[in-house]
């Protein structure tokens, strides 16, 4: 007897990164053994996307009857603009990390923030309720991330730019949204962190990629703090910095499963298991 809901061979539900560059990203190797651990018929590619061709390529992998797709750089905030219906992590961020399409919707979310949290929080072991938190950078990576780190409650989230007006600007739409939120919210420069220590720091910047310093005083770093740089597969200049003045230090790798397997339980509706997967892709490094 035939089961009618057999896929025929070599029919499998197939998946893709989308961004440019992408020759580098892992996530084929991440959702490969995210399905072979949870018995997932599926395949996973890597698609480079033109600069000026991420809706083109979209439409097409649809046509081709893809069912979903992860977002990278630099195309979030497109992906965003190109979904029509929005979780709610994707509309508070702005910006969409995954898509998947049903029928002729196409649904958007940000798995980052999600990744990010349960990173530091399970798998490095440090609570954000009640610390003392530092962002830094204001483009699309940090507001991917803001709204669920503010979920966790810090007592202090300070967002530190360069320039002050895109960490004002985070700040006052956090304000517009939440009039009473328990967390001290506030917006830097790099300089003027001088003299305030933090517990968690986070560099949402995108100076580890071109191993760049970023210009923060040295004493930021407050006794165990955890400085963590979401870039991965580097000893990036902030961790380094971090050492030098005897804070603990992590990379992105934990975040990037873990915002895979958000993706992955979203897409399948399995939840894989995380931490020998990154054990596996930090072997790979």
């Amino acid at each position: 007897m035939t089961d009618k809901y057999a896929k025929p061979l070599n029919c499998l539900d197939r998946y893709a990164v989308v961004g440019n560059p992408i020759s580098h990203s892992k996530s084929p190797l991440i959702h490969a053994a995210f399905a072979k651990q949870t018995n997932q018929d599926i395949s996973y590619e890597r698609i480079l996307a033109p600069l000026d061709g991420f809706e083109a390529t979209v439409k097409d992998l649809i046509a081709k009857g893809y069912k979903g797709i992860n977002v990278t750089v630099p195309f979030k905030f497109e992906a965003y603009k190109l979904a029509t219906h929005h979780s709610q992590s994707s509309h508070n961020a702005g910006a969409a990390n995954t898509l998947w399409f049903e029928a002729k919707d196409i649904v958007a979310d940000n798995t980052d923030g999600v990744g990010l949290v349960r990173d530091i929080e399970h798998n490095l072991n440090l609570l954000m309720s009640g610390k003392r938190v530092l962002l830094l950078g204001a483009g699309g990576a940090a507001q991917g991330v803001l709204h669920p780190i503010l979920e966790k409650n810090p007592s202090l989230l300070v967002i530190a730019n360069r320039t002050l007006d895109k960490a004002l600007e985070m700040v006052k739409k956090i304000e517009r949204l939440q009039n009473h939120h328990p967390t001290a919210l506030s917006a830097s420069t790099f300089e003027d962190l001088t003299g305030h220590e933090f517990d968690l720091v986070i560099n949402a910047t995108s100076t580890g990629l071109t191993d760049t310093a970023l210009a923060i005083p040295n004493t930021i770093f407050a006794k165990g703090c955890l400085a963590y740089d979401m870039m991965y597969g580097r000893v990036t200049p902030l961790m380094k910095q971090a050492q030098e003045n005897g804070a603990q230090v992590a990379d992105g790798l934990g975040m990037l499963v873990e915002q895979a397997a958000e993706a992955f339980y979203l897409w399948r509706g399995v939840r894989p298991e995380t931490h020998s997967v990154i054990q596996q892709m930090r072997s790979l490094a």
